[in-house]
């Protein structure tokens, strides 16, 4: 006997279609984000390149990753025309997907640790989501199941879903834009590209990219104090966790299924006060407001050109700016906020200049 079962719904495959079309229009409006040039003494034979992911319509590097999900999430059929997306997050992916969820009319709630920046909570209600707040940071996973399960909606879940809802091939990923943007520098092939870890899928794509493309470019990651990430890469097991990392958008406090080690090179562990101090330098040095996790990446950066500049090394390096300073007019660029969680930042800057001036950095790698 044939048995069919049909549960195919033109209506449903139509929103879909519309909904896909959306969201890649709005790619197709946004232009490639810059790749700026770091100022570093000419007779190093060393550049310092930095892209820009803060000029995106959200404002931060999260913009990829909140496209890729919903692009995903569609593709399977798990966002539909009622579907109320519900996602655990630090701040910068929930503002990015609230935008997207405004975009094909579907409500959207943010679960995130009572800390997150006012400034993060106010662009999410902006994009007309709503903030779900708890306290203890790692209670965003749980909670944001029940709420989906709540409201029958679905739970994007980021840090399990961003390492594959991105083509690690190319695609315009963030990956292939930067080797193709440095075509025509110098030294077009980084020696290394550094990029900090909070779901895991930004180092997991690059890494992935340039082993398919055979280049010999290595990726460090850079990872706050306070986070799981650095000491599962350093012993090789994913069991741990952490307290959480008070640098917004990187590092947390479980290993998440999206950090893919084996695709790593290297990893730096940076201090939360020489992460500020980066990030307020490179607004001294560059004019470019930037946030915290770019001053975890400036760090990391220039450890690695310290490095190379010891060892008489030629290229290039690659980072990110991940978002802009203005969502954090009332945490690092607050010196109240800084003395309040006794963050010394001076012996960091001090550091940077020095490096600036010598090429040198404390910490030998």
């Amino acid at each position: 006997m044939t048995r069919i079962v049909d549960r195919g719904d033109p209506a449903r495959r139509a929103w879909a279609i519309e909904a896909i079309r959306k969201v890649e229009a709005d790619a197709n409006r946004s232009a490639d984000t810059h790749l700026h040039v770091f100022p570093l003494p000419a007779d190093w034979g060393i550049d310092l390149y930095l892209k820009d992911e803060s000029v995106h319509p959200t404002g931060s590097l999260k913009h990829r990753l909140a496209r890729s999900l919903f692009l995903y999430g569609l593709a399977n059929g798990w966002v539909r025309a009622d579907t109320a997306i519900i996602e655990a997050s630090s701040g910068s992916t929930a503002v990015s997907e609230a935008y997207f969820a405004r975009l094909l009319g579907l409500p959207f709630v943010a679960v995130m640790p009572a800390s997150t920046s006012p400034e993060k909570i106010a662009l999410i209600e902006f994009y007309g989501g709503r903030c779900h707040l708890v306290s203890d940071p790692a209670s965003i996973y749980a909670e944001s199941h029940r709420l989906a399960a709540e409201c029958g909606g679905h739970f994007m879940d980021q840090f399990t879903y961003a390492e594959r809802a991105t083509d690690w091939r190319g695609n315009n990923n963030i990956a292939e834009s930067i080797f193709e943007q440095m075509a025509l520098e110098r030294f077009p092939e980084p020696s290394w590209i550094v990029v900090g870890a909070g779901t895991g899928g930004t180092s997991a794509t690059i890494g992935r990219y340039v082993r398919y493309r055979r280049f010999g470019t290595r990726v460090a990651v850079v990872d706050p104090e306070g986070s799981a990430f650095f000491d599962a890469f350093a012993r090789d097991d994913r069991d741990g966790t952490a307290p959480g990392s008070r640098i917004e958008g990187i590092g947390r406090p479980r290993v998440e299924p999206s950090f893919l080690p084996a695709v790593i090179d290297r990893m730096i562990q940076v201090p939360d006060a020489a992460s500020v101090a980066a990030m307020r330098w490179a607004a001294d040095i560059t004019g470019l407001a930037v946030g915290g996790s770019t001053g975890t990446n400036l760090w990391g950066a220039a450890l690695l050109i310290s490095d190379m500049l010891a060892r008489g090394e030629q290229g290039s390096v690659v980072t990110l700016i991940c978002d802009g300073a203005d969502r954090y007019a009332q945490t690092y660029n607050s010196d109240t906020w800084l003395t309040a969680r006794n963050l010394d930042i001076e012996p960091h800057r001090k550091t940077l200049d020095t490096f600036l001036q010598s090429g040198t950095m404390p910490l030998a790698l």
